[in-house]
């Protein structure tokens, strides 16, 4: 019986086994690069590029640090690649993933894992960090979602949750070309690196 193919080429050259990463075979220039082309919200939103991942990645960065100033390095690595699997198994809404089912978090969780130990993290981040992480998400999905993706603020607050008005205020939405947002994301990653 023929196997069904489960690798992905990337562009540094490296064959990535999406059935079981390793961390050998990650490379920033392919994430960066592959976040950079990935739409969020299946592409509805306004504006004259994509509203990418990539771009996502930098503000929920932003946020984190904003939200914890005394946050170490390698967390603040962990919010720049908290959705990096997305550079190979694209970015679903949530309505996709839940009729998917379990087997995409599993997939998700094995990729992360690879991504986070090339890095030099921990494969299982703690579960403080996460929640603290995700709270930098869902600002940054409310923002999305109200000036970009044409949320009410009703419909985001239901969605997201309130969130700091004063916080929100600050922070605008980027529509940039891709390779613009691809490399301030390879850039911030090697800052980041560098600071460990």
């Amino acid at each position: 019986m023929k196997q069904t193919r489960a690798w992905q080429r990337m562009l540094s050259g490296r064959r990535l086994d999406l059935l079981d990463p390793t961390p050998v075979d990650i490379e920033i220039a392919d994430i960066a690069h592959g976040l950079a082309f990935v739409a969020r919200w299946n592409g509805q939103t306004r504006g004259d590029f994509a509203y990418s991942v990539a771009e996502h990645s930098l503000l929920v960065t932003e946020i984190f640090t904003q939200q914890n100033p005394s946050a170490p390095v390698k967390w603040q690595l962990a919010a720049l690649l908290h959705d990096a699997p997305e550079y190979v198994i694209g970015d679903m809404i949530s309505p996709v993933k839940a009729a998917v089912g379990p087997d995409y978090g599993a997939l998700d969780d094995r990729l992360m894992a690879a991504i986070h130990l090339r890095f030099g993290l921990p494969a299982q981040i703690p579960v403080s960090v996460k929640k603290q992480i995700k709270r930098a998400d869902k600002l940054s999905a409310w923002l999305e979602a109200v000036q970009i993706a044409g949320f009410t603020v009703a419909e985001a607050d239901k969605f997201f949750g309130k969130q700091d008005p004063e916080l929100a205020k600050k922070l605008t939405i980027r529509l940039r070309p891709p390779m613009q947002v691809r490399d301030e994301f390879t850039a911030r990653h090697a800052e980041l690196m560098a600071a460990l």
